[in-house]
């Protein structure tokens, strides 16, 4: 088998230092605001000339958190609550032979001069702080979208949301702006397909806040600690 190496060209740097609590798909929470940086080598304005005219760019990166020896032709899809076997090629899995993802965001703003060199902002990722990126392109509306296309076994975007509860002295303790997009991810319930337990506290780090959250009911998220 040929092999093909290939280098990281930039890394994202966002609200999620750990892997809990990362939206499933790019878009499901399109509020939080993620920043690109290029390696050293590939600082280079030249290289982003006319991305400014697109509103959405493909990020194809890698699982890094995810590596394993040797790889399972199956895999357990969280939308399946864990329980049935899909092929690994017909899921999402961040368990793949190789390890790469692609994803689709909203090109928010390029910052040409910064001490990082050119910097892209963009919005609603689905990746972890630090994730290297192999490689971004323009994404096409005329041909990367089919609306009418059939979706498997997830045909809809998002499972039945849940409503979130804190107490106003608590919700001080964060940053106004991030209130909204931290009550997106909790609606969209970030738990383990099979972790479903009333009785359990869970704990999710969010841009250096680390916020302790039960679900009641399977249909309601109380946030009981900010710190």
């Amino acid at each position: 088998m040929e092999e093909v190496n290939i280098n990281a060209i930039a890394r994202l740097y966002g609200a999620f230092p750990q892997k809990f609590g990362i939206p499933r798909q790019s878009n499901i929470v399109e509020n939080i605001v993620s920043k690109i940086v290029f390696e050293p080598e590939y600082r280079n304005a030249d290289a982003l000339r006319g991305i400014e005219d697109f509103d959405y760019v493909w990020l194809i990166w890698r699982f890094s958190e995810n590596e394993r020896e040797g790889w399972s032709p199956t895999v357990r899809p969280p939308r399946l609550g864990g329980n049935r076997r899909m092929g690994v090629f017909a899921t999402r899995s961040s368990f793949r032979p190789n390890g790469l993802a692609l994803s689709s965001v909203r090109l928010v703003k390029v910052e040409w001069q910064s001490a990082e060199g050119p910097v892209l902002y963009v919005a609603g990722a689905d990746l972890m702080d630090g994730t290297p990126i192999y490689d971004i392109k323009p994404y096409l509306p005329y041909t990367d979208a089919h609306p009418d296309a059939r979706s498997g076994f997830a045909p809809s975007a998002a499972e039945q949301l849940l409503e979130v509860r804190c107490a106003p002295g608590l919700l001080d303790k964060i940053k106004e702006e991030l209130r909204e997009p931290l009550f997106d991810i909790l609606a969209h319930d970030p738990r383990p397909s099979y972790h479903h337990s009333e009785e359990r506290e869970y704990g999710m780090n969010f841009f250096g806040y680390n916020v302790r959250f039960k679900v009641l009911e399977d249909s309601i998220v109380e946030i009981i600690k900010i710190f």
